[in-house]
């Protein structure tokens, strides 16, 4: 049998199809996963995986193209940041009711501003160059609340996690100065990477439920289409600034799953934003699984429009045949 290829005939496929499992699981036999010992361990185990993940990640990027990625990683998260904020508060301010199609300004800001990076670490190494793979260092502050919370939150009322930071980045600060010490661990952690994708995907998927599209509503779905899309353009447009092409730009635009948690969060610091949590909660979730499944097919189409763009403008060979 032919797993492999055939996953991989799916954009993203190593990350989806494992991430799809663990979330139908999730929803239709969820004692499944809690078996116990090593069965829930692999189904719960998502993010120490993921951290190892990350120094495989780190050992591939080369300190002499550090500042290229680093250049191309906040030029993203910039635009990410500020399109998502944007939009979101030209609907708070200016839309009846302060909502459009069911979504709030908080809803919005919340999903737009944040990213999967599991699913863009794996995307960008299928699709990606390498400074895509080493602007992860600097987009991971755009998974959890951080830079929404610092958005939203009133000065001196919202407590910036600097810690929780350094923690998200540590593990790809380890990889690189592994990867920069010892061309032979380099090598060794290199080739870790693509063997865990499948592996935090599944645990990603068992935590999310599928129904929370259904009880998003439409709502949600146009939420994770505002994201992938409208937040996508921004994207793309400033990953092609930052430098390189636009890849960069598809695979972030996602909304990772600890969002779900960022309204409540930002209610706790602003009270006035509680009865938004119970209707916002829900339709990120939903963001969550859309982009999820979405955005594979948004970067392998642009990685195709980006190939035959080059070879498009590329140079033909000259014939010195036909010179004479």
């Amino acid at each position: 049998m032919r797993i492999r290829r055939t996953i991989e005939r799916f954009p993203g496929g190593m990350m989806v199809v494992p991430l799809l499992l663990g979330a139908g699981l999730k929803t239709l036999a969820p004692g499944l996963l809690v078996l116990g010992s090593f069965s829930t361990a692999l189904s719960q185990g998502a993010m120490p995986i993921l951290a190892v993940f990350f120094v495989c990640m780190g050992a591939e990027i080369r300190l002499r193209a550090a500042p290229a990625a680093l250049r191309k990683g906040l030029a993203i998260t910039l635009g990410k940041l500020f399109g998502g904020v944007g939009i979101g508060l030209l609907v708070a301010h200016l839309a009846p009711g302060g909502r459009i199609f069911g979504l709030s300004g908080l809803a919005l800001i919340a999903a737009m501003t944040n990213a999967n990076m599991g699913l863009y670490a794996a995307l960008s190494r299928q699709y990606g160059e390498a400074n895509d793979a080493g602007a992860l260092a600097l987009l991971s502050i755009l998974e959890g609340p951080f830079l929404t919370m610092l958005a939203l939150g009133a000065t001196g009322l919202v407590h910036v996690p600097v810690l929780e930071l350094l923690a998200t980045v540590l593990p790809i600060l380890t990889g690189m100065l592994l990867g920069a010490l010892d061309e032979d661990l380099r090598r060794l952690l290199s080739g870790g990477g693509p063997l865990l994708i499948p592996f935090f995907a599944f645990g990603l998927g068992a935590q999310i439920n599928l129904q929370t599209i259904w009880a998003a509503g439409l709502s949600g779905i146009v939420l994770g289409l505002a994201t992938l899309l409208l937040g996508g353009i921004c994207n793309l447009i400033c990953s092609r600034l930052g430098g390189g092409g636009m890849i960069a730009g598809a695979a972030v635009s996602t909304t990772a799953g600890n969002a779900v948690a960022t309204p409540m969060a930002i209610a706790a610091v602003d009270p006035r934003l509680s009865p938004l949590v119970l209707v916002a909660t829900p339709q990120i979730a939903a963001s969550t699984v859309i982009t999820s499944l979405l955005a594979p097919v948004l970067t392998a189409a642009v990685a195709r429009w980006e190939t035959a763009r080059h070879a498009a403008t590329a140079v033909p060979p000259v014939d010195d045949a036909s010179r004479r």
